[in-house]
């Protein structure tokens, strides 16, 4: 129109643009500027999460939104959606086989591994992290200075009154894993222990992936001062992890919610 000086109703005929669109006014409503500031807020809160898994937490909180109408809200508030992690390559075995043990249900496979942090003080901790492979539930996060067989066996005691026995239970071949007396006591409660491959992290899949996710979206953002502040804190994250965090592979549900919230508010894309 400003370019060929020609009027509406010849513009929106030549571009097949049906006129009432241009004159359309979209209402702003009250409820959507708390829906947006909560949309700003947990994005603030949570910087590694996208708008997908900030729309499945608003709808765990109670929000009746879909994926479209955070988006658009994300669009418009210039929101940064955090960089991609790198693909990883299926499990396969040294001879090149797929992995021959994949959960069925829970209490069948469980998985742990270390990850490694440290105090103001420079000095390093270890956590030890055990998974439930089917549920993906963070069964345990063991804080500690060091950690040897017999710790690893007293918290697996702890669990196996907590959740059961499993049937399997996964590793790396770790000192404290493979501890003789660690391994015959497993034997004795009937737990079969797959080792992995020497060299081969990827084997042990599910532990480091929310290994990865412990590092990248909690500790490299915490500063501990004290052991003490570290083993509060990460027991917080691991329960918010398996209480609210949304999980795509399950639906963008965690693990083990705590409650299902009321609908608050229903929007539409």
């Amino acid at each position: 129109m400003g370019v060929f000086q020609v009027s509406q109703r010849r513009a929106c005929r030549a571009l097949g643009q049906v006129r009432s669109s241009q004159r359309h006014q979209p209402l702003k409503r009250k409820e959507d500027d708390v829906a947006r500031r909560r949309i700003i807020a947990l994005a603030r809160e949570y910087g590694r999460y996208g708008y997908r898994m900030i729309c499945a937490m608003m709808r765990m909180e109670g929000w009746a939104v879909n994926h479209k109408y955070v988006y658009r809200i994300w669009r418009e508030e210039g929101l940064k959606v955090p960089s991609k992690q790198p693909k990883r390559a299926r499990l396969f075995l040294s001879d090149g086989s797929v992995v021959r043990l994949r959960a069925e249900h829970k209490n069948h496979v469980w998985s742990y591994d270390f990850v490694t942090d440290q105090t103001s003080d420079g000095r390093k901790f270890r956590t030890l992290n055990v998974i439930d492979e089917y549920t993906h539930q963070a069964l345990a996060c063991h804080v500690a200075r060091r950690i040897r067989a017999s710790d690893v066996l007293d918290l697996l005691t702890d669990l196996f009154v907590e959740h059961g026995t499993p049937e399997h239970i996964r590793s790396d071949n770790g000192p404290e894993f493979i501890a003789k007396h660690l391994v015959y006591w497993l034997d004795e409660l009937n737990v079969k222990t797959s080792f992995i491959t020497p060299g081969s992290p990827w084997e042990n899949g599910y532990v480091e992936s929310f290994n990865g996710r412990m590092r990248d979206e909690f500790l490299n953002g915490e500063i501990f001062h004290t052991l003490v502040e570290a083993k509060i804190l990460i027991e917080q994250w691991r329960r918010f992890y398996n209480t609210k965090r949304p999980h795509s592979s399950l639906g963008y549900r965690p693990p083990a919610p705590e409650s299902i919230q009321p609908t608050i508010f229903r929007f539409a894309a």
